[in-house]
């Protein structure tokens, strides 16, 4: 734990506050194959508690690449998700039917 003195903007009163040690990030080197694949180093996996199967989303820009973790949303987060989309669907005209003929389109498109 690390102690902090605070002075709460020109009140001229210390407060101490403690604050939790901030965690080193978890480091390693790895390379990537011919086939572009790329081994996270077993300590990473073991920190973060990845397991086989795990998705990520990739995002790369100028020289970094990230690997953030897909986290699907909670039954309950996702049941609400649904009902305010039915609700919007509801409020602008869209039909079951609507929808339907959007999915079959799109695939047709590809």
């Amino acid at each position: 734990m690390t102690h902090v003195l605070l002075e709460p903007a020109g009140t001229g009163i210390l407060t101490s506050k403690i604050l939790p040690e901030p965690r080193m990030p978890a480091i390693a080197t790895t390379t990537m194959s011919s086939k572009g694949q790329v081994v996270i180093p077993e300590n990473l996996r073991i920190a973060l508690s990845l397991e086989p199967g795990t998705r990520f989303v990739v995002v790369g820009e100028r020289d970094t690449v990230m690997l953030k973790v897909i986290t699907p949303p909670k039954r309950s987060e996702f049941d609400g998700l649904l009902r305010r989309a039915r609700r919007a669907a509801a409020a602008s005209g869209l039909r079951r039917k609507d929808v339907a003929k959007a999915i079959k389109d799109a695939r047709r498109r590809q």
